[in-house]
């Protein structure tokens, strides 16, 4: 009978407390903006259920009581936001604040815990969501992943945002966080509203923004990243302008030994945080102490992993030999917890120091990195037996006052690229070029419209009869195809968009990737041209792109044939032009010198060729298995060179007409 007067006590608890919880509106967005609680309606009949109320609630048991508010804890931890959003974070916190304390600790679910309420990770009331209306005009919008702990939320993420807003006096900085999940748990937890994305952007479009500048917080240009521009992208139409500047660790490579000013900055910041809280004079001081630091991110399958190993060049670039990069995750492979161990051991050092590699110190520094679980860093260091101390410190990026400052100047980077773009910076007149081809700068207003990486944001630009066209290889394939003018107009009835080719990028480290090329139309250079896109959601988007800095190209860019090339072998990449795009030269090609002579081997990925035209003159394969290959004559780098080849890949045979365009600039002698 005690049991269930206590159940009966639970119910009138509920009754009370009921009227006194609620959600906002149904639009998904809060009544208002506050920080603390928000005043609202009743609640519907599930966290009444949950909380043991119903016509059988005397019969619930505690466990039972538990697992009603689990289940609600375990509905909104989920990515995705819906209109029902509000009322189920609302309904959550009601139903815990109705258990008893020995209840709250048998909550348990999928994600449920008693920490999802009843840890203390500081005061709420010190973070600002920025969330305000009356932006105006100009905004400049700070995208992080977020998380629910308080106290770094308010030292890293509102850090990061206050250093840019002083920078910045006449531009209104918001903030919005991508990970909905984090959003819901300090919305149910805190009575905190944080915008997510959607519902940032869309508050920047009510409030007439015209200028947007987008600020991640992200380190790299991961998954996170390209969620952010994903969302961006469909909003672009709705602003004036819009800049996306970089992510903490600038700008992107494939190189694992790749370093940048943005990763010094970070390292040499981190770092000397770090030797600071421990207690050092320097890092030196540190390693004949026998001292190692160890610096835990995230992690990721994304190619972006790649910055992970960057960090590490960097340090041993840096002359950090006793600093250690690892993830969570495990990738790359090297910064598992396991490998780094194995590293420090082998270096000698007998001490470490455990610290966030991470812009916020959330669950991963306090959980994976210092948590008591048998399977955290700190334990596996410890129960390795292999070093003499084990410390952590726990302490996001975000609140490096130096770390700050990189971001602050990424903004500012963004404000000064668009000024260019804009036309707000005078600009050259249209170029006079001769005919000819050359090597010229590609911008786009988009981060996730680029060169590839490994073309180093330059095409080929040729110049005939006075006409200019550029070739791009862009950074994937999800850029179907490309309209030269706008978006709209491309949609209309007989217009007629640029079809890609397949391009063979070759990157820094030797490896290759196959993506999408396109031939451009120039109008002018140094000013910008209307370019719109349509990707794998089916939709038009216009964009602005420019092209500068045309140089003449190559080892021989001003001589004709061979006559500058001692015989040899060479390869040479090129663009390739006709047909449906499904067949391909593969490039590089192969070309021979001999005698003041050239001739080119070329690799089809097809085996249905059974010749080609080149000049007037067929040609056979030189092959009898295998894609077909053909040796031709070259008569000169510098001119595209028109060739017909005969496939019988189709229920005939079919001649197909084709362009081949040489780049000088790649020219490598393989002798």
């Amino acid at each position: 009978m005690k049991k269930k007067r206590m159940i009966v006590f639970l119910a009138a608890a509920m009754t009370c407390l009921l009227p006194l919880a609620g959600c906002a509106g149904g639009n998904g967005e809060p009544a208002a903006n506050m920080t603390g609680s928000q005043e609202t309606g009743s609640l519907e009949s599930g966290s009444q259920q949950a909380a043991g109320q119903g016509s059988d609630s005397q019969e619930l048991t505690d466990q039972e009581a538990a697992n009603r508010v689990a289940a609600l804890i375990d509905a909104i931890y989920v990515q995705k936001r819906t209109d029902d959003t509000d009322q189920q974070c609302a309904q959550a916190k009601a139903a815990w604040d109705a258990l008893t304390d020995a209840q709250k600790e048998l909550v348990s679910g999928e994600e449920a815990d008693p920490d999802y309420f009843g840890r203390d990770t500081g005061d709420a009331s010190k973070d600002d969501p920025r969330n305000q209306d009356g932006i105006g005009e100009k905004e400049i919008l700070v995208v992080s992943f977020g998380t629910s702990f308080n106290d770094s939320r308010v030292d890293d993420i509102k850090g990061i945002e206050d250093a840019i807003q002083e920078a910045n006096p006449d531009w209104s900085v918001r903030r919005a966080f991508t990970a909905q999940i984090i959003i819901n748990h300090v919305q149910a937890r805190d009575g905190e509203f944080i915008d997510n994305m959607d519902q940032a952007l869309e508050r920047a479009v009510k409030n007439g923004v015209k200028d947007l500048v987008v600020q991640p917080t992200h380190l790299m240009h991961g998954a996170e990243y390209d969620e952010l521009m994903e969302a961006v992208e469909a909003y672009r139409d709705r602003f004036e302008s819009v800049r996306v500047a970089e992510p903490l660790l600038g700008a992107a490579s494939t190189d694992a030994g790749a370093v940048n000013p943005d990763k010094k900055a970070v390292a040499e910041a981190l770092t000397q945080a770090a030797v600071k809280e421990a207690g050092y004079e320097s890092l030196e001081a540190a390693g004949e102490d026998g001292a190692a630091f160890v610096f835990m991110g995230h992690g990721t399958s994304h190619t972006a992993k790649v910055s992970y190993s960057q960090m590490q060049a960097q340090m041993k670039e840096l002359g950090y030999d006793n600093v250690f990069i690892g993830t969570v995750e495990g990738e790359p492979e090297e910064t598992a917890c396991g490998a780094v161990i194995e590293a420090v051991k082998q270096a000698g050092y007998r001490k470490v120091i455990l610290r966030p590699l991470m812009v916020v110190a959330g669950d991963h520094a306090h959980n994976d990195m210092a948590g008591d679980d048998e399977d955290s860093w700190l334990s596996r260091f410890k129960d390795s037996g292999s070093f003499e101390s084990v410390d952590v410190q726990i302490a996001g990026l975000g609140a490096i006052d130096a770390v700050q400052q990189i971001y602050v100047k990424h903004t500012a980077d963004a404000l000064a690229q668009d000024a260019v773009q804009q036309g707000h910076v005078p600009g050259g007149e249209t170029s006079e070029l001769q005919d000819g081809v050359y090597s010229a700068e590609f911008q786009t207003d988009s981060g996730m419209f680029h060169v590839s990486e490994a073309c180093g944001g330059r095409g080929t630009l040729t110049v005939k009869d006075g006409k200019m066209t550029i070739h791009i290889s862009l950074s994937s394939k999800s850029i179907l195809s490309l309209y030269p003018g706008l978006a709209k107009d491309a949609e209309k009835e007989g217009a007629k968009p640029l079809l890609p080719t397949e391009d063979t990028v070759t990157y820094d480290d030797g490896t290759t990737e196959e993506v999408y090329g396109y031939d451009v139309p120039v109008p002018y250079l140094d000013k910008e041209f209307d370019l719109a896109l349509i990707g794998t959601k089916g939709k038009w988007y216009d964009h602005k792109v420019s092209v500068s800095d045309p140089e003449t190209v190559g080892v021989s860019a001003q001589t004709e044939g061979a006559a500058a090339l001692e015989d040899g072998s060479y390869s040479v990449e090129i663009t390739f032009e006709g047909g449906s795009g499904k067949s391909r030269i593969l490039s590089p090609v192969t070309l021979t010198v001999a005698e003041g002579k050239m001739t080119a081997a070329l690799q089809w990925n097809s085996p249905n060729y059974d010749y080609m035209i080149v000049g007037g003159e067929k040609y056979l394969p030189v092959n009898s298995e295998g894609d077909s290959l053909f040796e031709i004559p070259v008569s000169s780098l510098e001119e595209a060179m028109q060739v017909i080849g005969d496939t019988v890949a189709m229920s005939k045979p079919h001649e197909v007409e084709y362009t081949i365009t040489f780049l000088p600039e790649t020219l490598k002698n393989i002798e």
